[in-house]
């Protein structure tokens, strides 16, 4: 047995309302659940982005909680990539830049495809790449 996809992912962020702001309002995705101070959580095609304060999450859950999530967290800047065309980079590139979003690095691949990449407000890694950088 092989895994057949990934469902979610997850990023843990250092200020969960400015991250919040960011994907929704800067990247347009849209919000699916949250809990106030813990996490928030968006579509993004057929996964989930999941986005977590990484001090509220490394508590364990309740004795009587309703959905007994094991701790989990981690510290520091993690790193995400979207799939995108290679003209939808350059619009994001174009987009990004005029909403004051820095792109941190932008190139060809030497096996074909393009990323560029930037930061979101806790400093994780985000990238937009094509799915050719994979052999996808």
């Amino acid at each position: 047995m092989t895994p057949s996809a990934i469902l979610e992912s997850a990023l843990y962020v250092t200020d969960l309302a400015a991250a919040e702001a960011f994907y929704r309002d800067t990247l347009g995705m849209e919000v699916i659940g949250k809990v106030e101070g813990r996490h928030a959580f968006f579509r993004c095609g057929k996964g989930v982005l999941l986005l977590f304060n990484a001090d509220a999450t490394s508590k364990p859950p309740a004795p009587d909680a309703r959905l007994p999530v094991p701790p989990h967290g981690t510290r520091g800047p993690g790193h995400l990539c979207f799939s995108a065309s290679a003209e939808e980079i350059e619009g994001w590139k174009a987009y990004l830049t005029n909403k004051g979003v820095a792109i941190e690095a932008g190139f060809e691949w030497p096996q074909g495809g393009r990323s560029i990449y930037f930061r979101d407000p806790s400093g994780n890694s985000i990238e937009f790449a094509e799915p050719r950088i994979w052999g996808l």
